[in-house]
């Protein structure tokens, strides 16, 4: 996954991005305006069709963030020893007076508190408060820009958790055809509820992503895995500024093994290949930082600013797609079959998903085809984590963009079928096509299909003609 910015916003790199494995592109909508957005959609559809290949656009909500306003020429520069004043007064930012979006700030946080700036890079350290203002001494000092967000590390901020501007690009979602949203700064399950009912409302059905990057996230974790189907962000930026840093991946990993159990899907986020903004090459830290995710069963592993303002987006972008390379075949997919996805409840879909993987062991197929309209039946035969390929073949254009995010499966649009005879002629002929299986090979071919249309949770074994 890549975040578009300035780096990368042109039809032309685009297309080099899909081709060299970006699969998804996240929107960052704390930054641009609807019509920059509008204008970076175009863009994605257009270098998908040029390439060849539908990749998923996923918008990123702002959600509850405390944020710097306009700074002087955008970069402001922060001395350390210095002295700064963060005020809630609408004024134009300077390396003495910087204005912040939170009126509450003064009342959050004490003398002796910190507040971070420019994720984590700069810390103040808070010596007076007054009715509008803060007064702050540079500890860890360095450029910061306009929007970059604040962290007051331990205070409880009271901010909605989908304020207007939320709300606002929910509708901008709506109406360009996002394909996935992502909230920010979810602290408990009820966090996603406004978002799912403005979707709803507006007559969609986009899915929604929670990002954990909040304490209070990480110890309702398990209530927020249950509440989302789309998937769980670990956004580890803001995590390992409001968490101790060494606690950080102790917590990714339970995030990630929690989201496996619940066949959830997960994107680990932040800083993967940081240096990458300024090199052509990463560290060997860096390297093992994704192989690790990728060992600990991340369907997805994202680029921020690397291919937003960096200077190597599209060697980023192939360096992931390297990493992820060499790293999956060292996978324990056998024991994930059985140990690493589970309901706590009777689901005949999900056992028949863990029989349909365990197949391709047992009876020697060479792929799997899973037919799927809204894409949960790829959902649970990926979080089983087959070894073999897996198809799927939807008629739905938002269902092929969508499962982009999903480990493992490459999906493709296919047509409506009227009976179950035609449904398993299709998958036979696109496993040819797409070269996952050869002509006389066995497939497995399972789907959850509406019963009132051909019947419900199918597995059948196909001979590829």
């Amino acid at each position: 996954m890549a975040t578009i910015g300035p780096s990368t916003r042109s039809i032309e790199t685009m297309v080099e991005l899909i081709e060299a494995g970006a699969d998804v592109f996240r929107f960052n909508f704390s930054h641009g305006t609807h019509a920059d957005h509008a204008e970076n959609v175009a863009m994605t559809r257009e270098a998908a069709k040029r390439s060849g290949k539908e990749v998923g656009i996923l918008g990123d909500l702002p959600g509850p963030k405390l944020r710097i306003n306009d700074v002087e020429g955008e970069i402001v520069d922060l001395r350390p020893g210095s002295e700064v004043v963060l005020t809630t007064e609408p004024v134009l930012g300077t390396p003495e007076r910087i204005s912040i979006s939170y009126e509450g700030l003064p009342a959050a946080v004490s003398p002796g508190d910190e507040v971070y700036m420019a994720d984590g890079r700069i810390r103040l350290r808070v010596t007076d408060c007054a009715a509008e203002e803060v007064r702050c001494s540079v500890e860890v000092g360095g450029p910061i820009s306009s929007h970059q967000g604040l962290n007051l590390p331990g205070a409880e901020v009271q901010l909605p958790a989908a304020g207007r501007k939320d709300l606002e690009w929910v509708d901008f979602a709506v109406e360009h055809g996002i394909d996935l949203l992502a909230i920010s700064f979810v602290r408990r399950a009820e966090d996603i509820t406004p978002v799912e009912r403005r979707v709803r409302t507006s007559g969609a059905d986009i899915p929604v992503i929670a990002k954990i990057e909040k304490p209070q996230a990480a110890e309702r974790a398990e209530e927020i895995v249950r509440a989302v189907t789309a998937g769980v962000m670990v956004a580890r930026g803001d995590l390992g500024i409001e968490l101790p840093l060494e606690k950080v991946p102790t917590v990714q990993r339970h995030l990630l093994a929690l989201a496996g159990r619940h066949s959830v899907p997960s994107i680990t986020a932040t800083q993967m290949l940081a240096s990458m903004v300024a090199s052509p090459r990463p560290t060997r830290a860096e390297v093992s930082d994704v192989a690790n995710a990728i060992f600990q069963g991340t369907d997805a592993v994202m680029l921020s600013e690397e291919t937003a303002i960096g200077e190597y987006p599209l060697e980023a972008v192939r360096m992931m797609d390297r990493i992820a390379r060499e790293t999956e075949p060292d996978l324990p997919y056998g024991d994930w079959v059985f140990n690493r996805a589970h309901s706590d409840e009777a689901d005949v879909a999900n056992s028949v998903a863990r029989a349909a993987v365990s197949s391709t062991y047992t009876l020697g197929l060479a792929a799997l085809v899973v037919p799927t309209r809204s894409g949960r039946t790829a959902r649970l035969v990926s979080a089983h984590r087959p070894r073999l390929p897996v198809l799927a073949v939807s008629p739905r254009i938002e269902t092929v963009r969508r499962l982009n995010l999903l480990f493992g499966v490459q999906c493709v649009i296919a047509e409506d079928w009227s009976g179950i005879t035609a449904l398993l002629d299709e998958c036979a002929q696109l496993a040819k096509q797409t070269g996952v299986a050869k002509s006389g090979e066995l497939i497995g071919i399972t789907a959850g299909l509406p019963r009132q249309e051909l019947g419900t949770n199918l597995f059948e074994v196909h001979r590829v003609p």
